[in-house]
């Protein structure tokens, strides 16, 4: 089950616009536009904050310790300094890896902590997390006017 959540939201259109979706063609410009009135995240913003939680979460499946010297979750929304199509590429590989390692677990990994609660649990936790942030990209894009008024899917 995991494994399939891993899919739909990240690449494979299921009840919500999965990831890959939610910026396919976005622009560098349209990635870094910013509603007016309060302070909101941008799209470039919410890529950076997911790429880093997945990519710490990589890290310890592979035995590595993360070191983030103190960082705080709002300093994980940074865009990547190499700019948009890069996070992007990175958003990408990231999943990829991670689809990867996943795939090889079995049942027994997901009951073992990481660090501290089962790694089945962060897992289901951080998909929760790609859905909620992926429906916020979508919305910033119908603000922006950059969201189809109508799309199908299958």
């Amino acid at each position: 089950m995991l494994r399939r959540n891993l899919q739909i939201t990240f690449d494979q259109e299921d009840w919500f616009v999965p990831l890959r979706t939610a910026v396919e063609g976005v622009t560098a410009e349209q990635a870094n536009w910013r509603p007016a009135g309060e302070k909101a995240n941008t799209i470039a913003e919410i890529v950076a904050h997911l790429n880093f939680y997945k990519s710490r979460l990589l890290q310890r499946l592979r035995g590595e310790e993360p070191n983030y010297d103190g960082l705080s979750n709002d300093d994980t929304f940074k865009p990547d300094e190499a700019g948009w199509q890069a996070a992007v590429a990175e958003m990408n590989r990231i999943h990829a890896e991670l689809e990867e390692t996943i795939g090889k677990l079995d049942d027994e990994a997901l009951d073992r902590p990481l660090p501290k609660q089962a790694l089945g649990l962060t897992l289901n936790s951080i998909l929760l997390h790609d859905a909620h942030h992926g429906g916020q990209i979508v919305y910033i894009r119908k603000l922006q006017g950059s969201w189809p008024a109508a799309r199908s899917f299958d």
